[in-house]
């Protein structure tokens, strides 16, 4: 199906991506770090990425999506964190400062990660 990359410093989290994108016939591949998540993406690009906000520095997430953008990424961009609810701080996609497709809170449900992946996958979210 589609290939999906993940960059997130937790593990865990990756590894539940993971579970959970291969079982509905996605690759998964990924980086825990902003510098590995952005050499991997230089030498190809996936159909989807899925992006954490706090990675080494507290906004390397948004960084990361930024420069992408800057760079001509367009595939579309998952961002999955917990800042909002550590913070108190509602955090939604903006074209300048988060350009990103869809922002959703960690923890995340399985059928919601599945449901919005094949939403932007399919062009609809």
């Amino acid at each position: 199906m589609a290939r999906i990359f993940v960059v997130d410093d937790d593990a865990g989290i990756i590894d539940a991506c993971r579970l959970f994108l291969e079982r509905e016939g996605h690759q998964v591949e990924s980086a825990q770090t902003r510098a590995e998540g952005m050499k991997a993406l230089g030498e190809s690009a996936p159909d989807l990425l899925i992006l954490d906000v706090m990675l080494e520095q507290p906004d390397d997430g948004i960084a990361m999506a930024r420069d992408l953008r800057d760079g001509g990424f367009d595939a579309p961009i998952l961002m999955l964190t917990s800042v909002g609810k550590a913070t108190g701080m509602q955090f939604d996609r903006d074209e300048t400062i988060l350009p990103v497709d869809a922002f959703e809170e960690k923890p995340i449900s399985p059928s919601r990660l599945i449901e919005v992946v094949n939403k932007l996958l399919a062009g609809k979210e």
